[in-house]
C-alpha cells in the first residue's frame, strides 16, 4: 500500500463469538481499517469527492461491528473488508479486529484477527 488512509483503534460494543455468554453479554471490539487508494486526484482538485471520506467508512464499520452479529471474527473482519472496497477510491483494505476477553486460561493482551483485501483489476 503505497498511500493510506489508517483509522486506528476504533472502539465498539458488538456481540460477536461462538459462546452464548458472548452474544449475549456482548463485549468490546478494537478496529483498524487502512485503505490504500490513489491520492493523485484528491490531491490535484482538492476536493473531497475525489477522496476517500473516512467519516462515511467509521460510520459504516460502527454499524456493522455494533448491530450485525458475527460467530467469527474472521467473518466480520472479511465482511468490513468488503464494504470498505465499495467505496470508489479504495484500491485495497486491510481490516484487523482485536478483542480481549476470551475463553482461554493464559496471560494475554488481546486475540488479532486480519482481513486484506484488493479491488479486482
Amino acid at each position: 500500500m503505497r498511500n493510506s488512509i489508517l483509522l486506528q483503534n476504533m472502539t465498539f460494543y458488538g456481540f460477536h463469538g461462538m459462546h452464548e455468554y458472548e452474544r449475549e453479554l456482548g463485549q468490546r471490539f478494537y478496529v483498524d481499517v487502512e485503505m490504500g487508494a490513489d491520492f493523485s486526484k484528491a490531491a490535484q482538485s482538492d476536493d473531497l469527492h475525489d477522496a476517500v471520506d473516512y467519516t462515511m467508512v467509521y460510520g459504516k464499520v460502527k454499524d456493522i461491528v455494533e448491530n450485525r452479529r458475527f460467530n467469527l471474527l474472521e467473518g466480520l473482519a472479511t465482511h468490513l473488508a468488503e464494504v470498505i472496497l465499495e467505496f470508489p477510491t479504495v484500491n485495497e483494505v486491510t481490516v484487523r479486529i482485536r478483542k480481549a476477553a476470551l475463553p482461554i486460561p493464559g496471560q494475554f493482551d488481546f486475540i488479532q484477527v486480519q482481513a486484506h483485501q484488493r479491488r479486482a483489476e
